[in-house]
């Protein structure tokens, strides 16, 4: 597995300076956000120029762009509000292969008004499946036009809110350009903490061979997604890590949830755990 980190979580003035934060943390690996050079995490416009400079920082730092974030509310109650992500999706896709990734992480997203992380009774609804499948169904035609792959997270607050209803949304739409981001930090509703082995077993079972990307965070409470540092919370980190390399994932494991400071103990953390996995493997 190649350990990485949000982009965004260094705050600099330039994309190298972000980008150098990123490597004196011995990473090699981003998950990119268009804010860290200025703009819109789904911007109205990318200029070329811009792209192509993304690209080149990367390669001239050595640095991986596992992907980038085009984060939208898939369900928003707001009809209009879904058009408009899904055009700055478009732009975000047409781009993509100037900054040198073909990756793009969504959020399948909520009825709440104002959140798409917010959990909402009429998540469950029909209605919000339908919007859904509408919206992922218009995405994934980007996603085939620009040859990228979209790439999304069951959260409990989402209307995709677990690994069954993953793996029931890839069966229904049934294309190479949709896969998963596991985060095992995301999978728990209220009063589920208790069957954590179980959950994060079958999330495994139900998506392992779908995962394109795994997140590194923890949790303090079930009901909500994880906010926190990996290893700092409740997450099983031998049985995540573990799962993960059981399913054949050597792909980018991104660390996120954290603040600058707490990096070089997440780093630390999760390098020690992978560590000791592959001690296993040897022996």
């Amino acid at each position: 597995m190649q350990l990485g980190i949000f982009a965004k979580t260094f705050e600099r003035p330039t994309l190298r300076d972000v980008l150098s934060a990123v490597k004196a943390h011995g990473l090699n690996c981003v998950q990119f956000n268009m804010s860290c050079v200025g703009l819109a995490s789904l911007p109205d416009q990318i200029d070329p120029e811009v792209a192509d400079s993304i690209h080149q920082e990367a390669e001239r730092q050595g640095i991986k762009i596992a992907a980038i974030s085009g984060t939208f509310n898939m369900i928003d109650p707001d009809v209009r509000k879904r058009k408009i992500g899904l055009q700055r999706l478009r732009v975000l896709a047409s781009a993509c292969k100037q900054m040198g990734t073909r990756v793009i992480t969504l959020c399948t997203g909520s009825r709440d008004p104002n959140s798409m992380w917010a959990r909402h009774r009429d998540n469950d609804s029909h209605e919000a499946w339908a919007d859904l499948i509408t919206s992922m169904t218009d995405a994934l035609s980007i996603a085939e036009k620009y040859q990228i792959t979209l790439a999304i997270e069951p959260e409990v607050s989402n209307v995709v809110d677990s690994a069954r209803k993953s793996r029931l949304l890839l069966n229904e739409m049934k294309s190479s350009h949709l896969k998963v981001v596991m985060d095992g930090a995301n999978l728990f509703h209220e009063g589920e903490l208790p069957k954590m082995r179980r959950i994060l077993e079958d999330a495994f079972e139900l998506l392992g061979d779908e995962i394109i990307l795994a997140h590194a965070k923890d949790l303090s409470r079930d009901g909500a997604a994880g906010q926190k540092a990996a290893g700092t919370g409740l997450l099983e980190y031998d049985q995540y890590l573990s799962l993960l390399n059981a399913v054949g994932f050597d792909g980018p494991l991104i660390l996120h949830g954290l603040t600058e400071a707490q990096v070089p103990l997440s780093v630390t953390f999760v390098q020690e755990k992978l560590s000791h996995i592959e001690k296993r493997m040897v022996y």
